[in-house]
């Protein structure tokens, strides 16, 4: 995992420090700025626009008792989308609109549940869940603090 990470934060930013020379030496210099510039500010006004479409999703699923799991997963990408908007890169920003704009994301969405089911049904992840306090159920028995989900009972999501 270690070597991954260090291979991003080598990697990204030298692809963008050459395309941002490439595209420089064609364009100009003031251009390419102004064009990081205005995907920087452009991405966040959508991604303040989506995240906030997200966020009214979340209130109205959760209002109706129902687990707003895909939303909270397009919240996640709109908040990764928005920070690799922030950076400045040709690279970092087409990620970024791949993440916040709302076809692309859904595909992303989608990944992101098949990859997460893959650990949840190889028992690499453990669900746990915390009691409000006053709950009317008695603490001495520590199993009331989880709950035990069978990967084998998980069905595939198809949307």
């Amino acid at each position: 995992m270690f070597f991954k990470l260090l291979l991003l934060f080598v990697l990204v930013p030298l692809i963008e420090l050459f395309l941002l020379l490439e595209i420089s030496s064609y364009i100009g210099v003031f251009t390419t700025i102004m064009i990081i510039v205005l995907t920087g500010v452009i991405g966040t006004i959508i991604a303040k626009m989506q995240g906030y479409m997200v966020i009214n999703n979340i209130r109205r699923k959760l209002n109706s008792g129902q687990m707003p799991t895909d939303d909270l997963i397009s919240a996640l990408l709109i908040l990764m989308g928005g920070v690799t908007l922030l950076t400045p890169g040709f690279l970092t920003d087409i990620t970024g609109f791949l993440l916040i704009l709302p076809g692309s994301r859904d595909l992303i969405a989608a990944l992101v549940k098949k990859y997460f089911l893959k650990y949840v049904k190889e028992k690499k992840v453990d669900f746990h869940y915390k009691r409000e306090r006053g709950s009317n159920h008695s603490s001495n028995n520590s199993q009331d603090d989880y709950i035990d989900i069978d990967p084998d009972d998980i069905e595939d999501v198809k949307e």
